[in-house]
């Protein structure tokens, strides 16, 4: 039997704990909820690896967790993302940063650019925003993610991710969403989503892909 490649490992974000806008509990819930992902991916990836061997890819129950597969995924990837882009020891994000230009230039003002993103965030229905980049056409965009695996851009990285399931504020805030986008920016860690920007910006285009 091929060999197996190795098993995704549980990323500690218990740093975190403290966070100003974020109870103990609903930190320590969301890692629960996060790790659980990180299980379940390691597990579809096992069974979907003996239907291979087994020469079952013709099974209904191959295409179900196959499709699974990418939800529990996102889930698992784009909580990552999200726990490493909050910091308890935040720093304004610089106009001048590269980051901050592009955003300027993208969206007109960092203002707007703040303004559309909490916009998303306040859509109706659970999901993610995100700040993506496309470095095919040098755009950034605040997207909508449906549950974990709908609406993502093909091809563009992301900067800075936030949770807008309800299990990420209803703990703290109840219904009050604003209320919760409002602590998780004063959360942000501006460092890293600049790393992640400049990192973003690096990456070779494909050949013949859209820029205009």
């Amino acid at each position: 039997m091929a060999e197996q490649t190795k098993e995704y490992a549980t990323r500690s974000f218990e740093h975190l704990l403290g966070l100003a806008g974020f109870s103990e509990t609903s930190l320590k819930n969301h890692f629960i909820l996060y790790d659980g992902y990180v299980k379940n991916v390691n597990k579809l990836a096992a069974a979907l690896h003996q239907f291979l061997q087994e020469g079952k890819t013709a099974a209904p129950e191959f295409a179900e967790l196959k499709r699974r597969f990418g939800w529990e995924f996102g889930g698992m990837r784009l909580h990552e993302f999200y726990f490493d882009n909050l910091t308890k020891n935040r720093t304004p994000l610089g106009p001048e940063s590269k980051l901050g230009r592009a955003l300027a230039g993208n969206f007109g003002s960092l203002e707007l650019w703040e303004k559309d993103f909490k916009a998303v965030g306040a859509m109706r229905g659970i999901g993610w925003v995100t700040l993506a980049y496309d470095p095919h056409a040098g755009r950034l965009f605040n997207v909508w993610t449906n549950e974990h695996d709908a609406g993502s851009l093909p091809g563009c990285l992301p900067v800075l991710v936030m949770d807008v399931f309800e299990h990420a504020f209803v703990l703290d805030y109840g219904l009050r969403r604003a209320d919760y986008v409002a602590a998780f920016f004063g959360a942000v860690d501006w460092a890293r989503c600049c790393e992640r920007f400049e990192r973003a910006a690096s990456v070779p285009v494909l050949t013949g892909a859209c820029s205009k």
